[in-house]
């Protein structure tokens, strides 16, 4: 007993035997997906998790090979400028289809927008931060800045405290489209999907502040901030896609949508995904070695979701983490990791 428990506590960081010790030494490099040190080598502007997660994505893109009713509706999608719904259980590759299609066509980084039960469409467009300015323009007044023109107080000072979303920036003009991924909509309240009808279907809009002095803005432009960092100039207070950007709208199947936003989207259903592609997820973020031998984790896992809620994420802490266990230790850990989400409370 006592040596099945020192095989099986090997692994065990933190002891809880209430002494210091050196322990730390021994922590493994974090799953990539955690890797907040990237952070340090990500480029001016850019979003550290995005950063994180960039290399994984990539390489799901390298490896994903839809099916032929996948294949057929994204083409329709991208040849009817049309937003593609895209729903299915947790893991299913919803996705990876986003950045499948970003990276084969050279459409550059994908825009995403995680939508949660307070967002609204205009978090999508565009954030303005008039109170960033209104103090701005006080410490001005008190001979904090300088009075060159463009200061806080000046009409021409006023993009700098715009920054467009990832809608919003999914829709600036540019001769070949953006990828957008707007993540979970089914978690958005009930106004969320109508709301995003108009904008979706024109393919613009506009800002407000932005209209309001465009007369008196240099050649009616100001310069904004785009959610991924750069630098761009908006004419007129308003925003119009040249062409309109592959739109990806992902649902966990939560709740129904309106007629209005169906009529409009293409839409996939994705099923579970199969053995096959859960080796693809495992390898594309723990590489070959760690698929091969979490292989009958994979398996178990299969079985289970079969008739429990599970989520691919949790197949991944799992794969990770029994990695580093004693053997004695692997399944049970694994099932702790794994557990039911719709079970009863």
């Amino acid at each position: 007993m006592t040596e099945s428990r020192t095989e099986s506590s090997e692994w065990l960081i933190y002891r809880g035997a209430g002494e210091p010790h050196d322990g730390m030494d021994r922590l493994p490099p974090p799953p990539p997906w955690r890797d907040f040190a990237s952070r340090e080598t990500a480029g001016p502007g850019a979003d550290g998790s995005q950063n994180r997660r960039l290399g994984a994505h990539r390489h799901l893109a390298e490896l994903h090979r839809p099916g032929a009713e996948e294949l057929e509706m994204i083409n329709a999608a991208l040849y009817l400028r049309r937003p593609l719904l895209v729903t299915g259980s947790p893991g299913a590759g919803k996705s990876t289809l986003a950045h499948s299609v970003a990276y084969e066509l050279g459409l550059g980084n994908v825009l995403k927008w995680s939508v949660v039960s307070r967002s609204t469409l205009q978090d999508g467009l565009y954030h303005y931060d008039a109170i960033a300015r209104l103090q701005d323009v006080q410490i001005a007044a008190q001979g904090g800045f300088g009075s060159a023109p463009g200061g806080p107080g000046a009409v021409e000072g006023i993009g700098s405290y715009i920054r467009l979303g990832p809608l919003g920036t999914a829709l600036l003009p540019s001769d070949t489209p953006r990828v957008l991924l707007i993540d979970e909509l089914d978690k958005s309240d009930i106004d969320l999907p109508n709301d995003l009808l108009n904008v979706l279907e024109e393919g613009e809009f506009a800002i407000p502040e932005l209209e309001r002095v465009a007369d008196r803005l240099p050649d009616g432009e100001a310069e904004v901030l785009t959610a991924d960092g750069a630098k761009v100039r908006v004419r007129d207070g308003r925003v119009r896609c040249r062409a309109f950007p592959f739109v990806v709208l992902t649902s966990n199947g939560e709740r129904d949508f309106p007629a209005p936003l169906m009529r409009r989207c293409i839409h996939l259903e994705l099923g579970r995904p199969d053995h096959k592609r859960l080796a693809t997820f495992v390898r594309a973020h723990l590489g070959d070695e760690a698929a091969r031998r979490g292989d009958d984790l994979i398996t178990h896992f299969l079985e289970r979701s079969r008739s429990e809620l599970l989520a691919t994420d949790q197949l991944l802490n799992a794969i990770y983490l029994t990695d580093a266990a004693a053997p004695t230790s692997r399944d049970r850990l694994a099932d702790l990791l794994i557990q039911r989400l719709d079970r009863p409370r």
